[in-house]
């Protein structure tokens, strides 16, 4: 049995996602000016996202993005909350496509893409 893909998208960018494709927000924070209505979900998943401290850290930098990758790599494998909301993605990527959604506007330099590049890697 072959596993899905995962992919990121901006949430804002995500209207018209193929019918089969689990819809997930990866942000601890709720987007702003999206109502539950608009957004569409099939789980927010507050517990594998950064933690606040990372999050306000990392600031979107891109200089930072190799050291904050490691970072919250490290984050979702010692926090019990994140490492079953981490196994509980691993599942539904067996079953279904899956689209990671966050808010940031760089998504190739979100927590949403890392997961998703970790999610495809283990295929």
């Amino acid at each position: 049995m072959g596993r899905f893909q995962a992919r990121a998208l901006r949430i804002r960018d995500a209207e018209g996602t193929p019918d089969g494709e689990a819809r997930i927000l990866v942000d601890r924070v709720w987007p702003r000016g999206v109502s539950k209505q608009q957004a569409n979900l099939d789980r927010w998943l507050r517990d594998v996202a950064p933690s606040t401290e990372l999050r306000k850290w990392y600031n979107h930098d891109r200089e930072k993005w190799n050291e904050f990758r490691t970072h919250y790599r490290a984050e979702i494998d010692d926090s019990e909350e994140a490492s079953q909301a981490w196994q509980w993605l691993q599942e539904l990527v067996a079953k279904q496509p899956v689209v990671l959604l966050t808010q940031s506007r760089d998504v190739d330099y979100s927590q949403a893409a890392v997961l998703a590049d970790r999610l495809n890697r283990m295929q």
